[in-house]
């Protein structure tokens, strides 16, 4: 995929790059039904919810019965995005699914909960999150260059965490721009079932989190946790088993 600089900047009329990088499809209807659907993005109470109720389904690639938009949600290529049973989308998340090849680009299971201010943000990367999922304010969870994160179910992720999958570039060439060189693939971040993070936990690329693990706030997690572990520390280390 064309990075969002040299597609705002390049060739092209401002229409045709708004539904490149936004809608995410040339279709004439698509484009209306969209922005329709942005205008009510806007609505704040009951009013504002019960329309997307009605309205915002049809943006998705799926989306299931009871699921919940607040208002001031921002959505790029919602076609590429499936969303479960009893959803949750809370006020001014981010949903970005970007991708040049793949149609499911970010996946949420039912009951799954995204608090205030969340991102959901993928370049050419997949997001997978599981069923019974609680996702805290302000976390941001990325994934570029075919670099997946996916998270299992029933898990708690805290506020302002930060899970990212393929966020290295190559380095290997110091008289080039660091920002023209590539994005190193790392295998993304792997979280299992029944995990918990604390706030303000970081979770590095080519790193997996075992079943039933525990991360203390402020954890940098920049090796894997076997299952069933507590880690804590910058970077984290396991303290204990919880068997």
């Amino acid at each position: 995929m064309e990075k969002t600089h040299a597609a705002v900047t390049g060739k092209g009329s401002p229409l045709a790059k708004y539904q490149q990088i936004v809608v995410g499809s040339r279709s004439l209807g698509r484009l209306l039904y969209f922005e329709f659907c942005q205008l009510l993005s806007l609505l704040p109470g009951a009013p504002g919810m019960m329309l997307r109720k009605l309205f915002w389904p049809r943006l998705f690639a799926a989306c299931g019965k009871k699921t919940v938009f607040g208002h001031g949600i921002v959505l790029r290529h919602p076609g590429r995005i499936r969303l479960g049973d009893a959803v949750v989308i809370s006020e001014y998340c981010i949903l970005d699914g970007r991708h040049s090849l793949t149609d499911t680009v970010i996946d949420v299971g039912d009951g799954t909960i995204l608090s205030n201010n969340v991102m959901l943000s993928c370049k050419d990367g997949t997001i997978s999150i599981g069923s019974q999922v609680g996702i805290n304010a302000y976390t941001v969870i990325q994934s570029t260059n075919n670099n997946p994160v996916t998270i299992g179910d029933d898990c708690v992720i805290g506020q302002r965490c930060l899970m990212i999958g393929g966020g290295n570039y190559d380095i290997s060439q110091p008289g080039e721009l660091i920002r023209s060189q590539p994005i190193m693939a790392d295998g993304g971040v792997a979280v299992a079932d029944n995990v918990w993070l604390g706030a303000n936990v970081t979770v590095l690329g080519g790193v997996s989190v075992g079943e039933g693990s525990v991360a203390a706030a402020a954890s940098v997690i920049t090796r894997s946790i076997p299952a069933f572990s507590v880690c804590m520390g910058v970077p984290a280390r396991v303290v204990r088993h919880r068997s």
